[in-house]
């Protein structure tokens, strides 16, 4: 089913505002009528519309005015503007364009016309829109980790500096933790490289279980390492997760051809309360104490968690 487009309609006059609506609705457009700049902009603040015709002499705000207005905010997509005029001087027209207009109808405006620059114009609108979904799925590629889908390392050196800024301001604890899956080279050798994909997605999974959405942060920060950051998370605390995220491995049964995958996995947690922006603890120093805690749970046998204090 076709997409329905939402036009705005600004004109002062009610028998030209009548005549467009009529022309409008008859080519399964969704007509809104106001009769002046500022309902105009009042309803942009209430809903977007892809497209916009607003005549160009109007008391108070003219059309391009308006159409200033319009270009100075930000909208969910593009808004495609159509100034309306008796104008024919290129000067005027050249004014209307640089002003924001896209393109413009001259009355009297014909039917056959007004459909054909709309036609136009949602063309503009489609291909604006499958643009941005474009760069939106590249945006999503290029910070996810193709096989688990869980943030990759890349989205980790971005944002984990804000995670220990927002630690000062709030004046809460930020807790960060570094697992593996224990003998991950075993199942490689044992069951072959797809067995090691799937463990790898499973075990996403069960870390994902265990972390906020909107709250923490779950990378693949490398080969069969996950970094997790807590937000507003103290050591006792974020060992409770740790914990709660290693029995969720360790009852773990993978099924693959005739056999079945167990895992364990080992946890290295360190947590941390800055005093000031001035004494900031960096990234690599955070990383640095997580992995010593990790090496202590390895050398403690594996399927543990271990912390370490700063």
């Amino acid at each position: 089913m076709q997409q329905q487009f939402k036009v705005l309609l600004v004109e002062d006059s009610r028998t030209q505002a009548l005549r467009f609506q009529f022309m409008l609705e008859a080519h399964g457009f969704d007509a809104v009528v106001v009769s002046n700049g500022r309902e105009a902009l009042d309803r942009l603040k209430q809903e977007y519309f892809p497209i916009i015709i607003t005549d160009w002499v109007m008391p108070e705000m003219d059309g391009v005015e308006l159409c200033q207005a319009i270009r100075s905010r930000k909208f969910d997509g593009y808004v495609f503007i159509f100034l309306v005029t008796s104008k024919d001087d290129p000067d005027d027209i050249v004014a209307g364009l640089q002003a924001g207009a896209d393109d413009y109808l001259t009355k009297p405006v014909s039917e056959l016309e007004l459909m054909a620059r709309l036609n136009t114009a949602k063309r503009v609108i489609d291909l604006e829109r499958s643009l941005k979904k474009r760069n939106e799925e590249v945006l999503h590629l290029s910070v996810t980790d193709a096989l688990t889908e869980v943030h990759n390392r890349s989205y980790f050196n971005t944002q984990c500096p804000s995670f220990i800024a927002r630690a000062v301001r709030s004046r809460q604890p930020v807790s960060c933790m570094i697992c593996d899956v224990d003998h991950f080279k075993k199942v490689n050798d044992t069951f072959g490289h797809l067995a090691g994909d799937r463990v790898l997605q499973d075990f996403a999974v069960c870390l994902k279980q265990q972390v906020r959405q909107g709250f923490d942060l779950l990378v693949r920060y490398g080969g069969e390492e996950f970094v997790v950051i807590l937000s507003d998370t103290d050591s006792d605390k974020a060992l409770a997760v740790a914990e709660r995220m290693r029995q969720s491995i360790e009852q773990l049964s993978i099924p693959w051809e005739d056999q079945t995958i167990a895992l364990t996995a080992s946890f290295g947690v360190v947590s941390y309360l800055p005093e000031s922006m001035e004494h900031l603890l960096s990234v690599e120093q955070l990383m640095a104490a997580a992995d010593e805690a990790l090496y202590a749970a390895k050398e403690a046998g594996r399927n543990c968690v271990r912390r370490v204090t700063l």
